[in-house]
């Protein structure tokens, strides 16, 4: 066998036929057998078209309250009891502070005293003028006792008048002992405890109280912005059915419209020297007190219809920290970054202020699939599909 194996012509054919193999192999991983290649990542683009749309612009502004009052003495006296716990809703009238009324009671039955004292003294004065009186025509007594009497009459009438008045501050006095709430809201901590001397004269501060239903939302846009605003209406570009009623909605941190929804009551007339702004104020009603006085918050404030506005799906934008942007398919079909500036957003689609034209393709679906420079095969998005 191994002699068979030395066989110089055996090892001639073997190593033909490895030859022979190893070429085999080379045509088999050839140009006909290779893998074929990937297709164009299929996207959903939208055709972006000009039309009308909510003039939707995106302020920063702080919530204050609807009222807020601040509670002060106006008796004097010491503080014996509060009667409310602090941070809570109170009613209006509803007791806050009571003060010692021992002093003010006191003074109470003084003054009712000077005002039986005065009430005699001008009864007696009274009846004595009323005889004089009689006497006269009789030349009886003398004209300048009649004219004395009469002034004397006059001086028990005033000092009677002036007696009551005293009286009446007195009982007011003494009702405000009882320090009560002007309006309804809610009550912050009490300014003083109990045994602390206040004062109606210096007008000691008790407590405060802030209105949280209804609440106001204060904007402070810049004049430019509001002057140009103002151009896009007087020029036709935007179109205000009702300039006294225009809508606000408080936004949520990514931009998405909450439920809380109020108008602007209150635009001044005067520009900030030192800031170059106008106030702008817009009222919500906050059963639910969701808005607390002191809060920041972003609103999307409805200045009419734009009549040529450029709006996308809120699914095509990709927001970052600092900006915002979508992908776009250009005639190529190559995928391309564009970074937008975003108005507000209104069902389901931002408005878009710069950087997006007529006529431009964006991807609205499809996008997280492709990369920027890819080649892709756009396919149309079907009507009412922006949800």
């Amino acid at each position: 066998m191994r002699a068979f194996l030395r066989s110089p012509s055996l090892r001639a054919g073997l190593a033909m036929a490895a030859v022979l193999a190893v070429a085999g192999c080379g045509r088999s991983g050839g140009a006909a057998d290779a893998p074929p290649q990937r297709p164009p990542t299929e996207v959903v683009v939208e055709q972006v078209a000009a039309g009308p749309a909510p003039n939707l612009i995106v302020l920063s502004g702080r919530v204050e309250a609807g009222r807020s009052v601040q509670v002060r003495a106006r008796a004097d006296g010491i503080i014996e009891r509060q009667l409310f716990v602090e941070g809570t809703t109170v009613a209006q009238g509803a007791p806050l502070f009571e003060i010692d009324r021992r002093d003010l009671a006191t003074r109470q039955r003084q003054a009712q005293a000077a005002v039986a004292s005065t009430t005699a003294a001008r009864s007696n004065a009274r009846s004595v003028f009323n005889r004089i009186s009689a006497l006269l025509p009789r030349n009886a007594v003398s004209r300048q006792e009649y004219e004395n009497a009469q002034s004397a009459l006059q001086q028990a009438e005033a000092a009677a008048l002036e007696a009551g008045a005293a009286l009446d501050r007195a009982n007011l006095q003494l009702d405000h002992a009882t320090v009560r709430a002007p309006v309804a809201g809610r009550i912050g901590r009490a300014q003083v405890s109990e045994g602390a001397l206040v004062s109606a004269a210096s007008a000691t501060l008790l407590a405060q109280i802030d209105q949280l239903d209804p609440v106001n939302v204060v904007f402070n846009p810049s004049s430019s912005m509001i002057a140009d605003v103002r151009h896009q209406i007087d020029t036709g570009q935007v179109k205000v059915p009702d300039r006294h009623h225009v809508p606000v909605t408080i936004l949520q941190d990514d931009g998405t419209p909450t439920a809380l929804a109020g108008t602007v009551d209150f635009a001044d007339a005067v520009v900030d020297p030192a800031t170059g702004s106008q106030v702008l104020r817009a009222r919500f009603d906050n059963p639910e007190q969701r808005l607390l006085p002191g809060e920041f918050v972003r609103a999307s404030i409805e200045a009419g219809t734009k009549l040529s506005g450029v709006t996308i799906p809120g699914r095509a934008v990709s927001i970052g920290a600092d900006s915002a942007s979508v992908l776009v398919v250009g005639a190529d079909n190559a995928v391309r970054q564009q970074p937008v500036v975003l108005g507000g957003q209104s069902g389901g689609r931002w408005l878009v202020q710069d950087g997006i034209k007529p006529g431009e393709r964006v991807i609205v679906d499809g996008w997280h699939k492709v990369r920027v420079g890819e080649v892709v095969n756009p396919v149309a998005s079907e009507p009412g599909t922006d949800e």
